[in-house]
């Protein structure tokens, strides 16, 4: 069975999740799609599918081709049925270019079991059609024009999103407002290429196309456009691949016991014997549209335990990759201690001290304790009750807070949430620096030429204006088979 072939061949796939369910959906693309179709589908009206209105469902039986005579496009006559129909469902034809890929696409929506997918499937083989590649269907939209290749990777941000903001930043980006913004950057930038290779033409006229003012002005805001672009990158990776909060301190603070009231359920092991958690324990949750990954870790002492000591070095390891870390201290201890001689681990700007157990000690004692700490720290305090649950909501929000803005509307601007968009717009950063940098300092304008020109291939890379092989072939190896 061919699975690679020239784009255009028609192509098919099961379109839905694997398991079982209500529906199930195979979809064929492609110029051959109604001919390979309508050997494998019989309407019950007994039409040809050939004279089907677009965009419109239909009852029929579906057949396997070996076992059932093939119908001309004019010959209405029913086809003998025999007990090779594989199932009964619905037909749709989507006539190019009102379809997904552009393309003449129709779907057979039957019944959804596995069993029945991959009959359907090999039906519509045997009939023709080749089984498409990872991707294959949106990679056809971008080829097609249907999509750019921001958008194609939004659709893939669409099917793994795991939270609400995930989802919405996911949905803008398909709606096209990274490529709206790319393309108006991109378009800038040629215009005033085009002035300067124009004035570089027309030189032993001395004829000036772009004053040298205008051009620096112009260059200037493109760049401080782009950085802000770039700025929003981090908080884009963050909302969607979500948070990864690491819970850190010595051994019998409540770590674990914070973990399970999170969570609201009991994932990890709670005694008073130090050093119970020995490896790390993950759990993810939403909080506010946004997902949060828990990671409860071995308590930091000092001891010759080679097991407790692995656990110690990965708690470590996991703080450096963590997006915050959660420094838990017990406040019955921090009570019967001089604050003087406690000792924090260096903490990032983004990282909080949350003091556990404060319904052990009176709340006066608490307000002290909380105070003065706020005093000897930079970092936010937040006092918690693991037993209670007191202060948890609290937690929850100044977490929340230090990566989400209060909303994701279109007002915020475009927010940058792909690697690859952050590496071409850094280059284009750097291209545009160097171009200012040349004007500024009066070079020959073929300098400043060049380095529009790799900003401007730079910014079309994001929406696939220029793109390489390579590139579209690893954006879309990352598809599911049917997408």
């Amino acid at each position: 069975m061919p699975t690679t072939g020239a784009p255009e061949d028609t192509i098919c796939a099961v379109a839905t999740p694997a398991g079982e369910g209500g529906i199930g959906i195979v979809r064929i693309s492609g110029p051959h799609a109604v001919d390979i179709t309508s050997r494998v589908v019989q309407l019950r009206s007994e039409k040809s599918l050939h004279t089907l209105a677009s965009h419109t469902l239909y009852l029929a039986d579906i057949l396997f081709p070996p076992v059932c005579s093939i119908s001309s496009r004019s010959d209405s006559t029913p086809r003998q049925l025999t007990e090779q129909i594989v199932d009964e469902g619905l037909v749709v034809y989507m006539k190019a270019p009102r379809s997904f890929t552009a393309e003449d696409v129709v779907e057979i929506h039957c019944h959804g079991n596995g069993l029945v997918l991959q009959r359907v499937c090999q039906a519509c083989i045997a009939a023709g059609a080749r089984l498409a590649q990872a991707g294959e269907f949106t990679k056809r939209a971008f080829l097609n024009g249907r999509l750019d290749l921001s958008q194609a990777e939004a659709v893939l941000d669409t099917i793994r999103a795991t939270s609400e903001l995930s989802l919405k930043l996911a949905q803008r980006q398909l709606r096209g407002e990274l490529a709206q913004q790319v393309r108006r950057l991109r378009s800038d930038l040629v215009r005033l290429l085009a002035l300067l290779e124009a004035g570089i033409d027309f030189a032993e006229e001395d004829i000036t196309f772009v004053r040298r003012e205008e051009m620096m002005a112009s260059l200037q805001e493109t760049l401080d456009r782009i950085r802000r672009m770039i700025a929003t990158a981090e908080t884009g990776r963050i909302l969607r691949e979500g948070v990864r909060a690491v819970i850190a301190g010595e051994p019998n603070v409540g770590k674990s016991s914070l973990l399970n009231c999170l969570l609201r359920e009991n994932r990890a092991i709670v005694t008073d014997i130090p050093g119970t958690t020995r490896d790390i324990i993950e759990e993810s949750i939403v909080w506010f549209g946004l997902r949060i990954t828990l990671v409860d870790t071995a308590g930091l002492r000092d001891t010759t335990d080679p097991v407790e000591l692995e656990g110690i070095r990965r708690s470590k390891e996991a703080q450096g990759q963590a997006d915050i870390v959660l420094h838990v201290l017990d406040a019955a201890r921090l009570t019967q201690m001089d604050l003087e001689d406690l000792r924090l681990p260096p903490l990032g700007p983004e990282n909080l001290v949350v003091v556990n157990k404060i319904d052990l000690v009176d709340t006066g004692l608490v307000r002290e304790l909380i105070d003065t700490l706020r005093t000897r720290t930079p970092w936010n305090v937040v006092p918690i009750s693991s037993q209670t649950g007191e202060g948890l909501e609290a937690l929850k929000s100044a977490i929340q807070s230090q990566f989400v803005k209060p909303s994701l509307e279109s007002g915020d601007g475009v927010i940058i949430t792909h690697v690859r968009h952050r590496s071409a717009l850094e280059r284009a950063e750097a291209s545009l620096t160097e171009a200012l940098s040349s004007v500024r300092r009066g070079l020959e304008p073929e300098f400043v030429a060049i380095d529009l020109r790799e900003a401007a291939d730079a910014l079309g890379e994001i929406v696939g204006v220029i793109t390489s092989d390579e590139v579209l072939g690893q954006i879309f190896s990352e598809f599911c088979i049917g997408k």
